[in-house]
């Protein structure tokens, strides 16, 4: 019984992976708050956890014509130089102070999805 939670946990992240929303956010709060694991433990699971996700949602995103190559282009560069200034920096950091982190954009976020206007 004690795999119920996690394995409700996965589903969810799951749903969420597949639509392409960040359940991957959602996995490392469950990861740090209820099963109580540190900060950086749980963002190296979570890059673990997104790679087979990514992989297996991208084929039916592609075949539905959600993926643009020529936009994805710049961001997927950006993306990996700051990912990986981004994991060297987190390494190196306190595990509370990435907890800190990680809190502040979480509200940050939030309060932006609660704030925002929608377009007409």
């Amino acid at each position: 019984m004690t795999f119920l939670v996690p394995l409700l946990a996965g589903l969810a992240t799951g749903v969420l992976s597949g639509f392409g929303v960040g359940g991957g956010t959602l996995l490392l709060i469950y990861m740090t708050s209820f099963a109580h694991l540190p900060q950086d433990l749980a963002q190296g699971i979570n890059l673990l956890y997104f790679l087979p996700a990514a992989l297996t949602a991208l084929p039916y995103h592609k075949k539905n014509g959600y993926l643009r190559p020529q936009a994805a282009r710049p961001a997927i560069l950006a993306g990996l130089a700051a990912s990986a200034a981004a994991s060297w920096l987190a390494t190196g950091l306190d595990v509370a102070l990435l907890r800190k982190c990680f809190g502040v954009f979480l509200l940050g976020v939030g309060l932006h999805e609660l704030l925002r206007k929608n377009p007409k």
